[in-house]
């Protein structure tokens, strides 16, 4: 197997991405949002990714959340066409303000079939890392952690498995086993909580 060396490119992607993101939050949090960042990037080269992939992977959600198409081009031309592209994939909106939440995710469920396998890697890392996430949440606090996503338990649950038959069309992957089953342990800990009720 080669190795998948990260060159320069990689260093000048993370201070940039750190820029970009500096006084972000991670959702009703005081965590910086670049730990969001590099999670998906760790995700991306752990499961092969190439250093085109993980520069994406840090900026996946720069158009969506600084600076819409505007800063797409500048990703473009600092970090190359593959990379802008990959972006443009994997974000589900490009506008401020952003579409209603409902209309974003259609929108993005029906995209997934049709985008290349980079983006594929890509947006699977991203998932894979907020369900993990939305896991933690919810085993520590229970029913209160699914008021601050916008579309609550049954819209963030459903979100994710239409994603999973999205990603299915690209044919399975280890990516995609694992959203399935931190999604499937997610919904069986869900329904353990509201049958039994807080505490």
């Amino acid at each position: 197997m080669t190795a998948n060396i990260l060159t320069d490119r990689f260093e000048d992607a993370l201070q940039y991405t750190t820029r970009l993101h500096a006084s972000q939050m991670r959702k009703r949090s005081d965590v910086p949002y670049i730990a969001h960042l590099l999670g998906v990037t760790s995700i991306v080269l752990e499961d092969g990714g190439t250093e085109d992939e993980a520069i994406a992977a840090l900026l996946h959600d720069a158009v969506e959340d600084q600076g819409g198409m505007d800063t797409l081009e500048e990703i473009r031309s600092r970090f190359g066409t593959p990379v802008a592209d990959i972006v443009l994939a994997v974000s589900d909106s490009h506008s401020q303000p952003k579409p209603a939440w409902r209309e974003r995710k259609e929108a993005y469920i029906s995209s997934i079939r049709g985008v290349a396998p980079s983006a594929i890697r890509v947006s699977l890392a991203d998932k894979v890392y907020n369900a993990r996430a939305t896991l933690q949440d919810v085993r520590q606090a229970g029913e209160a952690a699914w008021d601050k996503f916008n579309g609550g338990k049954d819209g963030t649950l459903w979100y994710y498995e239409q994603l999973i038959q999205a990603f299915k069309g690209h044919g399975m992957s280890p990516l995609l086993a694992e959203l399935i089953r931190t999604v499937d342990q997610l919904k069986i800990l869900s329904d353990h909580s509201l049958s039994n009720g807080p505490g």
